[in-house]
């Protein structure tokens, strides 16, 4: 993906504050720094998204994520982590490049705050479950 912004930090075409490389992935500090130390990990070969990724890949890009994650908490003392990764453009997915958010925790009241709506009277449960097993 010759216009891909990531394959481009990847092949070191163009700069990132990169804390990990290697043969398969990389991270970097994401611009944003939606909390200090905010990091991106992406696989060096190019992959649209979450569920394009080789099951190989995707298996060490957890594994890398797990380290950078220690690394963080050691190094910023990082309290805790959310761990993101979004699908597509209605999910919130800005560059065409699957990759892997690592926001790191101090407090509870940062600036970062993904909230998840309760609708459980709202919906008919049973009635979704029905819908994936059949």
């Amino acid at each position: 993906m010759n216009n891909c912004i990531f394959c481009k930090i990847a092949n070191h075409e163009i700069p990132g504050k990169i804390i990990y490389e290697d043969d398969l992935c990389l991270a970097f500090l994401d611009l944003s720094q939606a909390t200090d130390g905010h990091t991106l990990i992406i696989p060096k070969e190019h992959y649209d998204h979450f569920l394009d990724v080789d099951q190989d890949v995707l298996a060490h890009l957890i594994q890398v994520t797990q380290t950078v994650a220690k690394k963080l908490e050691t190094k910023l003392n990082a309290q805790g982590f959310n761990i993101i990764t979004n699908m597509n453009e209605v999910a919130g997915q800005t560059v065409k490049h699957f990759h892997i958010h690592i926001i790191p925790r101090y407090q509870s009241h940062e600036g970062f705050n993904p909230e998840f709506t309760d609708r459980s009277k709202d919906i008919d449960l049973d009635k979704i479950y029905n819908r994936i097993m059949n």
